[in-house]
């Protein structure tokens, strides 16, 4: 499955819009975005990732997988981990649990960038 595929589907369960739904607001046929969230189709036209950005409000960058941060606020990647907690289904977690998750996450990176050289893991 492509990261647009990957993204566009996550968007669409999290609005619970069905592929019927979503396609409309597209202006595409349902199986072509079945194919698009499948993977099935390879290259999606960058006029339907702009489109499906102002559908969703979220980046163009974010569908594409350049970043993490969905929003459009203009804020830094690296400005700390919650700007990237936004992409998680949290709902239902306790404070302690989200925070749980946040050094999950910081863990996480700070074994991709120091802890994993070298290995397959």
């Amino acid at each position: 499955m492509s990261i647009v595929g990957q993204r566009i589907r996550y968007l669409r369960e999290k609005h619970k819009w069905s592929q019927i739904q979503l396609a409309e607001k597209l202006g595409i046929h349902n199986t072509v975005l079945s194919r698009i969230e499948s993977g099935e189709k390879k290259s999606v036209d960058n006029h339907l990732i702009s489109k499906a950005a102002d559908v969703f409000s979220v980046t163009t960058d974010f569908l594409l997988g350049k970043t993490e941060n969905p929003t459009r606020n203009g804020t830094s990647q690296t400005t700390g981990s919650d700007e990237h907690i936004s992409f998680f289904d949290l709902e239902g977690l306790s404070e302690a649990e989200i925070d749980e998750v946040k050094k999950h996450i910081e863990y996480l990176r700070w074994k991709a960038l120091h802890g994993n050289k070298g290995t397959n893991k």
